[in-house]
């Protein structure tokens, strides 16, 4: 089930620990069996947790450092990239608090199921985030594979305050969409290639300011 070169690939771009180690491996394991009857993640993908799902969403935990206090992960999905994160951070021993939103029940039970055994941190918020009220105020917005970028940036624009940085990921088409939103907006980021892809890139926007 779990395969040791994709491990051994995970290890040289993150480092953890062997107890980390383990808590992912339960999650992949977890994560395999549900998506049989839940389809929680493609079926192209299942068979490369580590390097498609795990490294990929860990490649930004770098950048999330002590001063940062709050995190959300908008659209998680079966918990990804915020439950990864979690899990490396726990080890770390930051004490950044962590939301994860998403409005799908299954994906939101399996999630529970993940934190509860792995006594993680994190706050859980069954909600579609454009029907909900509340504002965003954390200081970390993260999402992945999730909506599109301008779809992201309007979201962003109505709904969050004081935040410092959004890290979005971007696949082939992430340059043209872009150059698209550079019509409408103002945004100064920094963009990082994927250690994943290579047609892929994330981007940390420190400043969006709408046109």
């Amino acid at each position: 089930m779990v395969h040791s070169k994709d491990i051994d690939t995970f290890c040289r771009f993150i480092q953890v620990s062997r107890e980390t180690i383990i808590s992912l491996k339960y999650y992949e394991s977890h994560l395999k069996i549900a998506n049989e009857r839940l389809n929680l993640v493609g079926k192209t993908t299942i068979n490369n947790v580590w390097i498609r799902h795990f490294l990929d969403s860990a490649q930004v935990v770098d950048f999330i450092d002590e001063n940062d206090k709050s995190l959300v992960d908008i659209g998680s999905g079966a918990g990804f990239p915020g439950i990864v994160l979690a899990i490396i951070l726990k080890e770390r021993k930051n004490k950044i608090k962590i939301r994860v939103i998403e409005k799908n029940k299954k994906k939101i039970n399996f999630i529970k199921e993940i934190i509860n055994k792995l006594k993680l941190d994190v706050t859980i918020v069954n909600q579609n985030v454009f029907e909900q009220n509340q504002k965003i105020w954390d200081d970390v917005i993260i999402t992945r594979a999730f909506k599109p970028l301008e779809i992201i940036l309007e979201l962003m624009h109505k709904k969050a305050n004081n935040w410092k940085k959004t890290f979005l990921f971007l696949g082939k088409t992430g340059n043209e969409q872009l150059l698209q939103a550079s019509k409408s907006w103002d945004i100064k980021y920094k963009q990082r290639m994927s250690i994943t892809s290579s047609d892929s890139k994330i981007i940390e926007i420190y400043k969006l300011i709408k046109k």
